[in-house]
């Protein structure tokens, strides 16, 4: 059987659930059949050169397992590693011959060999891809931290030094692994390195366990640097995380789910994708399957079902140490509650978010994104918090339309501040800015004329009815005057729980009852991704803790004080003044 025909096969096999895989796993094979009927066609430059695939699976055929039960055989490739790597290097572009794939995504969960075929990735792009084997090769390893960076790297280092074949072909120095024909290298790369300016003309960059990366930081310099190569390549393996406003769940996991989706008319040709993970409802809405209501993103498998394992662990359950693995695993994780959330994270890959007293479910705010209705002529509260001069300042607007809470937010934030908070916040100010979340104040300090005249020119565009200004009372007395000068209903929040906890109860239960739309502003979800709240009496009533939260969360608390007055939906007075609350 050829190689083509063995993928093809493959495919009908996990299509037809002859082998278990996930929704999304079946997605890619239907994707691999549908671009093999296509393929040389005047849409679809692209054909499937089973040479090229073979050269790269012999290239891994080179190599002895380094841990492991395996520990010292030659690796043959599992059935999964032919279809990812085969596709990745067997499909060209019919007119260049350059390779179809410049961006993969495999999302897999823990010791199903990611390190190991990263490693191999790294080793042909380095010294085989070119087949003259002459070109200058530069090959990174990215990762946030030092340590994570040279796991990929040491791996590749390690396997080179146990195969024969490479005798005399490499040498490492200086923390660099060199091809000695070509010239090229390998490093790990990290945001210390970032710092010291050079400049990188990657040919091949690897990003491990992308889900603990806070910021696009490292991906976007590697993807920009890269624009010289007619042939390069950007590889993501990572496993989920619990950060799901983190840039892997937040932007690559949304955009290659999309890919996949027969659904949704989205397509990058380029980009190849694989998920193996537990299925889950991926729905805004509630179903029912086998009697059992299944929330939004929660998981459609049972995780003490071992037959379902393999969705998320196509290796490690091809044999039966690795099956016992899990069950210890599960075990450990029913027993100890605490455990739970690194078992559905790390071993059965599954997105969720569970950070200590973190006020918001991420996955349900997320779920609550939506298309804005029109709110032209519509009456709204608005809510504010405005932090030090130096720092981020908050306006959140609350309708009430159609049963519905419809949430828009923007914040405010010195140009000065901005340069300097996007070290320590590791967020992206400035591209915020750009895209319209947030407004970047010149200078130094926080100017509030430009905020009311933010306010003031958006109501006046939008036709908007203004109710109530709800106002954190610290550092706002200068605001509410010029909001009372302006004509507006001021009311004064008084900050806390008597205040506070039932209307932050209240938006909460509102967002897991799908009763709040927002816009999917990445500012405020960053900020509601941040909030901690504080349990601070026998009766439960809670409170947002800035001192805890993880990061700012400014926009949380100017939306929290919109609450207050528009969960009653009963304005105070027509009259400009200022209330107490």
């Amino acid at each position: 059987m050829t190689l083509t025909q063995e993928l093809i096969k493959y495919s009908n096999d996990i299509i037809s659930s002859n082998i278990i895989a996930c929704k999304k796993h079946k997605w890619a094979c239907m994707r691999f059949l549908g671009d093999i009927e296509r393929q040389g066609t005047a849409d679809f430059p692209y054909v499937f050169v089973e040479s090229k695939a073979e050269r790269f699976l012999n290239w891994a055929r080179l190599f002895k397992h380094t841990k492991g039960e395996l520990s010292g055989q030659l690796i043959e490739p599992d059935i999964i590693h032919k279809f990812i790597f085969g596709n990745v290097y067997g499909w060209v572009n019919i007119n260049t011959g350059y390779r179809r794939f410049n961006k993969i995504y495999w999302q897999v969960a823990r010791k199903n060999t990611k390190s190991q075929w990263l490693s191999i990735v790294a080793s042909y792009e380095l010294m085989a891809f070119d087949e003259s084997g002459t070109s200058l090769s530069e090959v990174y390893c990215a990762a946030t931290k030092s340590d994570q960076a040279k796991i990929v790297y040491n791996e590749t280092v390690n396997m080179l030094k146990k195969s024969e074949f490479f005798r005399g072909k490499y040498k490492e120095t200086y923390g660099r692994l060199f091809h000695i024909k070509s010239g090229s290298f390998m490093r790990p790369l990290s945001e210390e390195d970032r710092r010291t300016g050079d400049g990188y003309n990657p040919q091949c960059g690897i990003i491990d366990e992308y889900h603990a990366h806070e910021t696009s930081e490292m991906y976007d310099i590697l993807d920009s640097g890269m624009g010289a190569r007619p042939e390069p390549l950007l590889v993501i393996i990572t496993t989920a995380g619990f950060d799901l406003n983190a840039p892997c769940y937040r932007v690559e996991y949304d955009l290659v789910s999309k890919i996949l989706s027969p659904d949704i008319d989205v397509t990058i040709d380029n980009y190849f994708v694989m998920i193996c993970e537990l299925d889950f409802n991926d729905t805004p809405d509630s179903i029912e399957i086998d009697g059992k209501t299944i929330k939004p993103g929660e998981l459609i498998d049972d995780i003490t079902d071992e037959k379902c394992w393999i969705k998320a662990n196509p290796i490690i359950c091809s044999y039966e140490v690795g099956i016992n693995f899990l069950r210890k695993a599960l075990k450990e994780a029913l027993e100890a509650p605490e455990k739970m959330r690194n078992f559905l994270t790390k071993h059965m890959n599954h997105w969720i978010n569970m950070r200590e007293l973190g006020y918001m479910d991420m996955a349900k705010w997320n779920a609550c994104k939506g298309e804005i209705p029109d709110l032209h002529g519509e009456s709204f509260y608005m809510g504010a918090d405005l932090s030090s001069k130096l720092d981020l300042s908050s306006i959140t607007f609350e309708f009430f339309v159609d049963g519905k809470n419809i949430i828009l937010a923007h914040s405010f934030i010195p140009e000065d501040t901005a340069l300097r908070k996007e070290k320590t916040d590791k967020v992206q100010y400035r591209r915020w800015a750009d895209e319209g979340w947030l407004t970047l104040i010149p200078g130094a300090v926080i100017d509030e004329d430009v905020i009311i005249e933010w306010i003031c020119n958006k109501i006046e565009t939008e036709n908007w009815i203004p109710t109530e200004d709800c106002l954190d009372p610290w550092g706002t007395v200068t605001l509410a005057s010029k909001l009372i000068d302006k004509g507006h209903n001021v009311v004064n929040i008084i900050q806390g729980p008597k205040t506070l906890s039932e209307p932050t109860k209240d938006f909460r239960y509102k967002v897991y009852d799908r009763k709040i739309i927002h816009d999917g502003n990445p500012l405020l979800s960053w900020a509601m991704s941040n909030a901690i709240v504080d349990v601070i009496d026998r009766n439960e009533n809670i409170i947002l803790n800035k001192k805890k939260s993880r990061q700012r969360i400014d926009p949380v608390a100017a939306t929290i004080n919109a609450h207050v007055r528009a969960m009653l939906c009963e304005p105070e007075s027509s009259a400009p003044t200022v209330l107490f609350f």
